[in-house]
């Protein structure tokens, strides 16, 4: 289940949206940082996986009415040594506050992984507050 709502009373509600991969036009962005995709490779991959986070946000609520997304937690599959996190989240961080605007602000855990499923290079779950009835 890729989104889960949760009435808070009053018209809104938070949605939880669960891990969404690096992947685009059905084709999945694998590959660990920095031995193997670059730190701008990766940029790509958190951009995609926001872009699916946007499209379960819609799905679930509609981007119109996103009240506040609360928290991102973006991993990344990097190897042991690798600590630039936080420059591959930012990617998927600028891109949710640009098509949200304001709302699209959150606070973000980013962490790296030595696995993910399929390989894929960016994971992402978010939380998010919705007007809805």
């Amino acid at each position: 289940m890729p989104t889960r709502v949760v009435p808070l009373g009053g018209g809104r509600s938070l949605v939880f949206v669960a891990g969404q991969v690096s992947s685009r036009d059905g084709e999945r962005l694998t590959g660990r940082c920095p031995d193997q995709v670059s730190v701008e490779q990766a940029q790509d991959a958190a951009r995609a996986a926001a872009l699916n986070v946007l499209a379960q946000l819609d799905a679930a609520a509609g981007l119109a009415n996103v009240e506040q997304v609360s928290q991102l937690s973006g991993f990344v599959l990097c190897t042991d040594d690798f600590g630039d996190q936080p420059k591959v989240m930012n990617a998927a961080s600028e891109l949710i506050v640009e098509v949200l605007g304001e709302a699209g602000r959150h606070t973000r855990a980013a962490l790296g992984a030595s696995a993910l499923p399929f390989s894929v290079t960016v994971e992402i779950t978010a939380v998010v507050v919705v007007r809805k009835d």
